[in-house]
């Protein structure tokens, strides 16, 4: 058994950033003042929340006006979502999402179902990659929003989001993009993309937990859901986090300076790790391996194991992976995005997720790859996957 753990889940958090945790430290404890109070004390900490906002905007390629601080991704994709539905006029309304979103997207979508809104939800192919001409399939002349994420949390698959955008606005739909998962491991310009309004999250990307972006393009119909002060001009009321926002702004200003060649980085040690799964393990398939993926996210499927007991048993060994999305975990039901590109639920429950960062080495990729195939090894013997069959060789689908 490893002494030494190995952090392979960077999808669900990342650890922060030494210089994110001094500049979150120093903030706490020197910049304790209210950003709206007009003193020395208050203006300091209304100067570190601007330098963030330009920080950020600079990330995204944004004007700084136009970035709204929340409290992280669920509470910028639920503000984008009810904000836009909330600002758009007529009686009868309607969003387009798709079927491999975040639960703090579709979650939200329930709800809009709940109040009598109607819900479209576009599939994606085996890829897991939605095709922009079923988005515009399903958008109608009620539709107020569409909301697609750009890459996805458990498969890293990348969506046509310019594509898309393009759609949406020859139909006059503004188009909502959840960035969480790729800010930092993937391109992200909103001059670019085309989308109107954008989310982020600061602990995706080596930042604090509880501090969030929601990217606003001038213009959007948009209605704030929250009442009371008049803060993030007038869209999100309530003090600021100023030691959070401080923190983000570091981490987005690093993440800018070393994202290319960090992607680059892990690329290659996702590959090596999963050519060795596929090498010395039988019956591994790379889920959504064919198309365009975050650089550092594995997503495997191991016929004759259950992906929950692997991860217990990856764990022991000194090795963190999971079993899906984080914010999943708990639940009995498979992954909705992995039976939405094609695996039934047993094959769905055979699947791990990996997903790697700054600290890990090829030494690390290395060792986990033998861990894996002497779990499965041993899993294979004492507690098959109920309904799973070891096939023969491996590959991707």
């Amino acid at each position: 058994m490893s002494r030494t753990r190995a952090y392979f889940d960077h999808n669900a958090t990342t650890p922060l950033r030494a210089e994110v945790l001094e500049g979150l430290r120093a903030a706490l404890e020197e910049t304790y003042g209210n950003a709206s109070s007009i003193h020395r004390d208050g203006q300091r900490a209304r100067q570190l929340v601007e330098e963030a906002r330009r920080k950020v905007a600079v990330f995204l390629n944004a004007d700084p006006r136009e970035i709204v601080f929340t409290s992280g991704g669920t509470e910028s994709d639920n503000t984008a979502i009810f904000g836009v539905v909330a600002a758009s006029e007529g009686s009868r309304k309607h969003v387009v999402t798709t079927t491999i979103e975040h639960p703090a997207v579709l979650n939200a979508c329930e709800r809009l179902e709940q109040l009598g809104i109607d819900v479209s939800y576009v599939p994606v192919d085996a890829s897991g990659v939605v095709n922009p001409a079923d988005l515009e399939a399903a958008l109608r002349p009620e539709t107020v929003l569409a909301s697609v994420m750009h890459a996805n949390n458990e498969t890293g698959a990348l969506q046509p989001i310019p594509e898309i955008a393009s759609v949406c606005h020859r139909a006059g739909v503004p188009l909502h993009v959840d960035a969480v998962q790729s800010c930092g491991k993937a391109r992200v310009d909103c001059g670019t993309l085309g989308a109107d309004m954008l989310s982020l999250s600061a602990h995706k990307l080596y930042g604090p937990k509880g501090v969030g972006v929601l990217w606003i393009r001038k213009g959007t119909p948009f209605a704030k859901l929250l009442y009371g002060g008049h803060h993030e001009r007038d869209r999100r009321p309530g003090t600021e986090n100023v030691p959070g926002i401080h923190a983000l702004g570091i981490a987005v200003s690093r993440c800018q300076v070393e994202w290319e060649a960090e992607a680059e980085r892990l690329r290659k040690l996702r590959d090596h790790l999963e050519s060795l799964l596929l090498s010395h393990v039988e019956g591994v398939s790379v889920n959504a391996g064919g198309s365009t993926r975050l650089p550092n996210t594995s997503n495997v499927r191991i016929d004759g194991v259950e992906g929950e007991p692997l991860v217990i048993a990856l764990d022991l060994r000194g090795f963190a992976v999971s079993s899906g999305a984080a914010c999943s975990s708990g639940s009995v039901e498979p992954s909705h995005v992995l039976t939405a590109i094609g695996l039934s639920r047993e094959q769905a429950r055979s699947c791990i997720r990996i997903s790697l960062g700054m600290s890990n080495t090829r030494e690390q990729v290395e060792a986990l790859a033998g861990a894996i195939e002497d779990s499965v090894g041993h899993l294979r013997r004492i507690a098959p996957a109920a309904g799973s069959r070891v096939s023969a060789g491996g590959g991707s689908q």
